[in-house]
């Protein structure tokens, strides 16, 4: 799943898998992690400088 998604790299050593963190992939999902946390923390701040009626 973490491979499909582009986290991860793996690489045949012998028998064994090795799998290692993608820095692409990483750098993307923190990109997305980054957009998603500040829509959600500017949203919160908009409702909460909001006067109260």
């Amino acid at each position: 799943m973490l491979k499909d998604a582009g986290l991860v790299q793996d690489r045949a050593v012998g028998t064994r898998r090795i799998y290692q963190l993608d820095p692409e992939g990483m750098n993307a999902l923190r990109a997305q992690l980054d957009r998603f946390w500040g829509q959600a923390l500017t949203a919160f701040k908009e409702t909460v400088e909001q006067p109260e009626e």
